[in-house]
């Protein structure tokens, strides 16, 4: 990782189709926090998340993504989004879709110790296609943490696990932001007492 990522918002506003999602929404995430975005079903919360990774762009207000020496215009050389689609290749291994994310991403990780870290040592030369939602939200995460980027978005990086392997997320996020990483996700579940929250409606 890199240096620190800020992320600040201020008097945004998001329009999906005909109906305004958010408005006058401000927020600042610096360099070694964790923040929770959070909101009833629909309220806009994967939109603010899809915002602030360059996807999606505000109807109103000012989105800025800065630090680790670089300006906004490389903000996304900083993140790593994780949305619902994992992006993985089903009929790869878990160690040949991290492989093939470092050498894209142009990075020297180790897939072996990423993917022990979630706890996939075992399942490292499986292919992923076999592996069950919560299997491959871990090697998603494994990639995310691998790829060392400072700033993570994440959108519900619990779902589909079970309480152990909640507990290794969450264990991940914390020790990313207590590392100066900067964590923003999506999400229904609690993310720490540590955590700021933003909340949509």
């Amino acid at each position: 990782m890199t240096g620190g990522v800020q992320v600040t918002g201020e008097g945004l506003s998001c329009r999906r189709g005909d109906r305004l999602l958010f408005a006058g929404l401000s927020f600042s995430a610096p360099a070694g926090s964790l923040t929770a975005v959070t909101g009833p079903n629909g309220s806009g919360k994967t939109s603010l998340i899809r915002m602030i990774a360059g996807l999606l762009k505000p109807e109103a207000g000012t989105l800025r993504v800065s630090g680790a020496g670089a300006g906004d215009e490389a903000a996304a050389d900083l993140l790593h989004y994780l949305g619902h689609h994992d992006a993985l290749k089903s009929q790869m291994t878990a160690r040949e879709n991290l492989t093939f994310a470092a050498r894209w991403f142009g990075v020297s990780g180790d897939p072996g110790m990423a993917l022990e870290r979630l706890g996939l040592k075992r399942q490292a030369d499986l292919p992923v296609g076999y592996f069950s939602a919560g299997q491959r939200k871990r090697t998603a995460l494994a990639r995310c943490w691998m790829l060392g980027r400072p700033l993570w978005l994440l959108d519900e990086p619990t779902a589909a696990l079970d309480a152990d392997g909640r507990a290794l997320v969450l264990d991940l996020i914390a020790a990313h932001a207590a590392a100066g990483g900067t964590v923003i996700a999506a999400t229904h579940d609690p993310l720490g007492k540590d955590a700021a929250e933003i909340a949509v409606a």
